[in-house]
């Protein structure tokens, strides 16, 4: 048996030691769920009391239903084509099968990620709680935001921008904004984001970057179908940001859901 190390036994006081941010949301009936997502359903399918076992043994279980896009969530490759193609120049349509879900790339193939992790709080720097919904924030926007907080946006990061909206999360319509849009990371910044060699960008709104209604999305373009950069949305950065916690350590692992184009997580940032 392999005896532990000097280095392994320091990492493990260090991780014991840490705390733990824990960046996901709760799963409950009514939360929030994007438009273009089936609803979550939850139901306990056997009560209490519905059947016994010799010594007054008793249970209960739950149906769940959901997307794999339902609350803190991470997106695989397979989620967006531009011209019917996929990361890699997979063939989307070639990819599907049905009810199984799709060929490659799906969610299942995302390792667990254990990464250096930054917050970039945009609305921090603004000086507001909640950035409006028409707030667009491009490469200039973030490059101060880092200087002022003083981190460096490193390659294999793992990148979180707060936005402030994860405050609406209580009130599905005002969280959704079907009809003002949500603010958040535009192409400019997504480029810059690119260059600099990230492994995923997250943000606490329901799509990440700035959604404006009945306009193309190429935020998701870029991250996921031309550069193989995972995005992860609706995480809960109130707490890191309200800490001035701008750097630390980001646990994260998807469900191995095969074939699926997402999968929901609890991502947790260790100080």
């Amino acid at each position: 048996m392999a005896q532990a190390t000097a280095a392994n036994l320091e990492l493990i006081d260090q991780l014991t030691a840490s705390r733990v941010y824990d960046l996901g949301t709760s799963y409950e009936m009514d939360m929030p769920v994007h438009p273009a997502h089936p609803p979550y359903i939850f139901t306990l399918q056997r009560r209490h009391g519905d059947t016994f076992r010799p010594g007054g043994y008793s249970s209960s279980n739950e149906l769940i239903v959901m997307c794999g896009h339902t609350g803190t969530h991470i997106d695989s490759l397979a989620h967006v084509s531009e011209h019917g193609q996929l990361f890699g120049g997979v063939d989307a349509s070639c990819n599907q099968q049905g009810g199984r879900g799709m060929k490659s790339i799906g969610v299942e193939t995302i390792e667990p990620v254990v990464r250096r992790g930054v917050l970039l709080d945009v609305a921090g720097a603004e000086g507001v709680d909640v950035l409006p919904p028409d707030y667009g924030a491009d490469a200039k926007t973030l490059q101060g935001v880092a200087q002022a907080q003083g981190v460096e946006i490193r390659a294999g990061d793992c990148v979180l921008v707060r936005t402030g909206w994860m405050r609406h999360w209580g009130d599905p319509p005002a969280y959704l904004a079907e009809s003002e849009g949500q603010p958040g990371v535009n192409a400019d910044a997504a480029e810059w984001l690119v260059e600099r060699g990230i492994f995923m960008g997250g943000s606490d709104t329901a799509a990440f970057e700035q959604v404006i209604p009945g306009a193309a999305m190429p935020v998701h373009l870029i991250f996921l179908a031309r550069n193989g950069i995972h995005i992860l949305e609706m995480a809960d950065l109130e707490t890191l940001a309200a800490d001035g916690v701008y750097e630390f350590g980001f646990v994260l692992s998807p469900l191995k859901l095969v074939g699926a184009t997402g999968s929901p997580v609890r991502p947790l940032a260790l100080v």
